[in-house]
C-alpha cells in the first residue's frame, strides 16, 4: 500500500515555508503555545484512534507512549502559560494543522489490522520529522520567553525520541 504525505505532515511544513517565511515575520510567544499545544492535541488524538483500533503491540505500546507523552508536555504548557498569564492565540497554523489531522483520522478510520498500523505509524514517522523540523528551525528560535523556549527544547529531545520510536516500530511493520 503506498502512502502518500500525510495532510498533517503537509500542514506542519506550512510553519516552515508558509505566510511567516514570505512576510518575514515570526510567530508570536502566544502563537507559538498555541502551535505546539495543538500539535501536541493532535498526536494525541491520533494514539488513541490507535489505541481503540489497533491490535498490534509493538503499535499498541508507542501509541500509549505518544499519549502519556504529549499530554504530559501539554499540561506543562498549561501550566507555563497560566504562570505568564498569556493567552494562547489561535492562528491560520493551528487551524490547518487541525483540519489535516482530521482529515488523517477519517483516512485511517477507514482501515484495519496491518494497514491501519502501517499507515499510523508512518504517519506518526513524518508528523514528528515535521514537528520536530518545525521546533528547530522557526518556533524555539522565534520564542521570546526563556521559559517558552526551554520547554519547546525539552519537547524537541522528547519528540526526537518519538520519531526514532516510530521508525523502530515502522521497520517492526514492513
Amino acid at each position: 500500500m503506498t502512502i502518500r504525505l500525510t495532510t498533517a505532515a503537509a500542514a506542519i511544513a506550512l510553519l516552515l515555508g508558509g505566510n511567516w517565511a514570505l512576510a518575514g515575520d515570526k510567530p508570536t510567544d502566544p502563537q507559538i503555545a498555541h502551535i505546539a499545544y495543538t500539535a501536541g492535541v493532535i498526536d494525541v488524538e491520533a494514539a488513541k484512534q490507535a489505541i481503540a483500533t489497533s491490535k498490534n503491540k509493538a503499535v499498541l505500546e508507542f501509541a500509549e507512549s505518544m499519549v502519556r507523552d504529549h499530554e504530559s508536555v501539554n499540561e506543562q504548557a498549561l501550566d507555563l502559560v497560566k504562570k505568564l498569564n498569556v493567552t494562547p492565540e489561535d492562528n491560520d497554523t493551528s487551524k490547518a494543522l487541525s483540519q489535516a489531522a482530521e482529515a488523517k483520522r477519517s483516512e485511517l478510520a477507514k482501515l484495519t489490522g496491518a494497514d491501519f498500523d502501517r499507515a499510523y505509524v508512518e504517519n506518526e514517522v513524518a508528523y514528528h520529522k515535521q514537528v520536530n523540523g518545525a521546533l528547530e528551525t522557526l518556533l524555539i528560535p522565534s520564542a521570546q520567553n526563556a521559559e517558552l523556549k526551554s520547554l519547546l527544547e525539552t519537547g524537541l529531545k522528547l519528540f526526537q525520541g518519538h520519531q526514532q520510536h516510530a521508525e523502530h516500530v515502522a521497520t517492526e511493520l514492513k
